[in-house]
């Protein structure tokens, strides 16, 4: 789906149309100043750029935002060892950025297992990029669609597999490479299916995470999002 808007707006009004309904999302914008880190947060950021400071403090704020909207006071998200987001007993979220977006999704635990958001820029991905990051499979798919169309498929593949990477990361404690997953598109709904290449976790091989994305405002967004009463994911 493509929503006609600009900037945060966009990003914003383009991630709640991929989850359901019981989850809060927020945007920011991560040139724009936001209140600094919480104390138990700026550990981790200690040595990082300026860049990557706004970019982490812009995400905090989004999940600060989205910690509002469930009705949850202000709380410390701070990164794990393995770098994730360590989230309050109770809740259940994902957190991206982009250079002009940052995205926060969050729910309480229950029904929903677990969340996965990316948001990355509208533009090409590298073409040096793609061995990299699609599949044997996934590039002969791309292979006669013209360079522009082939780079900006390729993007939305990249970003599937991200929110695919963070969904599953909670529930299986694996790090993954990019060819554990296959993207394989739904035309009609606007949907996705992330296939596990091989057994990851309780993943078995075969096994589908389901997703969905957009473009809003310049932006690539997508979705996952994985509930517990089938065992299995639903967009």
């Amino acid at each position: 789906m493509t929503v006609a808007l600009d900037g945060t707006a966009a990003a914003l009004a383009g991630a709640r149309s991929l989850f359901p309904p019981e989850v809060a999302v927020a945007a920011t914008d991560p040139r724009a100043a936001h209140p600094a880190p919480l104390p138990e947060e700026a550990d981790a950021a200690g040595r990082w750029a300026l860049v990557r400071l706004r970019e982490f403090a812009a995400g905090r704020a989004a999940v600060r935002i989205a910690m509002a909207e469930l009705g949850v006071p202000p709380c410390p998200v701070p990164m794990g060892a393995d770098r994730a987001p360590v989230w309050p007993e109770g809740l259940v979220g994902s957190i991206s950025h982009s250079r002009t977006a940052c995205l926060a999704a969050l729910t309480r635990a229950g029904d929903i297992r677990a969340l996965g958001v990316d948001v990355e820029e509208d533009t090409p991905l590298e073409p040096t990029l793609e061995e990299t990051i699609l599949t044997a499979a996934e590039r002969d798919r791309l292979r006669n669609l013209p360079p522009m169309q082939r780079g900006r498929r390729a993007k939305l593949i990249f970003s599937a597999k991200e929110s695919a990477y963070k969904c599953q990361y909670p529930v299986s404690r694996t790090l993954l490479d990019f060819d554990a997953f296959e993207i394989l598109f739904d035309a009609a709904n606007g949907g996705f299916s992330a296939i596990f290449r091989r057994a990851v976790g309780p993943f078995p091989r075969g096994a589908a995470l389901t997703g969905r994305h957009a473009v809003a405002g310049g932006l690539i967004i997508t979705s996952v999002t994985l509930r517990r009463e089938t065992g299995g994911p639903t967009g």
